[in-house]
Formats: structure tokens, C-alpha cells, sequence
């Protein structure tokens, strides 16, 4: 029985996953995100004077995460061809 269970287990080709690349810039992405909805929300609630950092990470990361999942994007079209 359990000689058919590994069989089974091998014979199932795996799934590609998302390249290192992608998923970097996802992230990075992401992370620009909640820069940019803490900056929002910081605003609205009245502060004036907001970190540097804070203010930094929404304007660099969030297009950082972008261009490098279209560049991951356009190396995996380039690849399939």
C-alpha cells in the first residue's frame, strides 16, 4: 500500500512556482503599499511632519517592486517564446 502512495506521489509532475524575481518584487510591492496607506492615513490624521523613511519607502519601493516584476514578466514571456 504504500509502495502505490510514493509511486503516486512521484508520477504527479510539479507545479513551476513563481520566479525569485517575481516574488521579490511582489513583496517589495506590497511592502511600498503599506508605505504609501501609512503615509495616507498619517496625513489625514493631522500630522504634518512625517518621517523621512516613511516618506522615502513609499516613493521608492512601491515602483522598485513594480519594475521588477515587469521585468521578471518580460523574461518568463522571452523565455516561453
Amino acid at each position: 500500500m504504500e509502495t502505490a502512495v510514493k509511486e503516486a506521489a512521484v508520477a504527479v509532475p510539479e507545479k513551476p512556482g513563481k520566479p525569485i524575481l517575481m516574488r521579490v518584487g511582489i513583496g517589495l510591492f506590497a511592502l511600498g503599499m503599506l508605505a504609501v496607506t501609512a503615509v495616507f492615513v498619517l496625513f489625514a490624521a493631522g500630522l504634518e511632519n512625517l518621517p523621512v523613511w516613511l516618506s522615502a519607502a513609499a516613493g521608492v519601493i512601491t515602483p522598485l517592486g513594480l519594475a521588477l516584476g515587469l521585468i521578471a514578466l518580460i523574461r518568463e514571456a522571452r523565455r516561453k517564446s
